[in-house]
């Protein structure tokens, strides 16, 4: 019948997402659960410095849900009961779903060797190959806090399910990491993320955009830093004030600056040409709770900039990878 076409098939993205990836690793849609142990970092108690990066906000980046007195297995498994109401719900009705536990609060392998052992240990139970859901376990960290024993407690656990280590880099330009407390060096990134390939991890590294000081230059420095150290994964948003935070008041003084939505796309895709062909984008843009945000406020829906992204390549005429050296 006439009118009865089906739709064209939507064209491929210039560029690899992680959908598509977990689709063909896990053969299953998957969902991922963050949660907080309890970590902290060597630039707030410190070790380092104190106040921790002027990004950085008091729940440092996280859900702050230990705070709130519920322990990590307390966590998870409501995380697992969120997810199975969403399959009763029809939403998931042929396979049941993967699950990711993401330790996404601080740096999650800056703590005792035992410690790091007991949070990891409350991931066992619920893995699929002892009939749970969990797919991979997720843990953040920084780059200078991965001693060898926190090192060898992943290893073992990715002997049992995939593991992944996301480590901040944000920048490639050491000074700059300085300049917003961060206090690691890119000679660290690359040591961290070559020792979790040796281990045999998965690696994600992490990039923001619009740092003070970084420009346009330092986008472009930091994918081809993250596309040498070969990580699996790439992270990245652009610059975000929220409330208490150092940055806060400098953007409140007027001494900081921040992206539009068409600066940061711009700049996204000299990103993304510079990574490497292979390498899957997690993330291509941030968000924030609810109330959290001061700067910027775009009216711009989080998936509008994977669209724009699409545009900007094609007018280009390039695509992920273009401008690898």
């Amino acid at each position: 019948m006439r009118g009865m076409e089906p739709a064209p098939a939507p064209l491929p993205l210039p560029f690899r997402t992680l959908k598509p990836w977990l689709k063909e690793r896990y053969g299953r849609a998957v969902y991922r659960v963050a949660l907080d142990a309890g970590s902290t970092c060597p630039n707030r108690d410190g070790t380092k410095g104190v106040g921790g990066c002027t990004y950085c906000d008091v729940e440092g980046s996280g859900t702050g849900a230990l705070k709130g007195g519920d322990s990590l297995d307390e966590q998870l498994r409501e995380g697992l009961k969120r997810i199975a109401r969403r399959r009763r719900r029809g939403l998931e009705r042929a396979v049941e779903p993967g699950v990711i536990a993401y330790l996404q609060s601080y740096s999650n392998t800056y703590v005792d060797t035992s410690r790091f052992r007991e949070v990891l240990d409350v991931f066992r139970p619920h893995l699929r190959g002892q009939g749970g859901p969990l797919v991979a376990v997720a843990v953040a960290t920084r780059p200078d806090c991965l001693p060898d024993e926190s090192l060898r407690a992943l290893e073992d656990l990715s002997r049992e399910t995939d593991v992944w280590l996301e480590l901040g880099l944000e920048t490639a330009n050491d000074q700059v990491l300085i300049d917003i407390n961060r206090l690691h060096t890119l000679e660290e990134f690359d040591d961290a993320t070559t020792r979790a390939r040796d281990a045999g991890l998965l690696t994600v590294g992490h990039a923001i955009l619009g740092l003070p000081g970084d420009g346009r230059d330092g986008a472009r420095a930091t994918a081809e830093a993250l596309r040498r150290s070969g990580v699996d994964g790439v992270k990245v948003h652009h610059l975000m004030v929220l409330k208490k935070t150092q940055m806060a008041h400098q953007w409140r003084s007027g001494d900081l600056q921040v992206q539009t939505a068409e600066e940061y796309v711009d700049w996204l895709a000299d990103f993304v040409e510079r990574l490497g062909p292979d390498q899957v984008l997690h993330r291509i843009t941030g968000d924030s709770p609810e109330g959290k945000l001061l700067a910027p406020i775009w009216s711009v829906p989080k998936n509008e900039i994977r669209e724009r992204l699409r545009a900007e390549l094609t007018a280009r005429g390039t695509e992920q990878g273009s401008r690898a050296n």
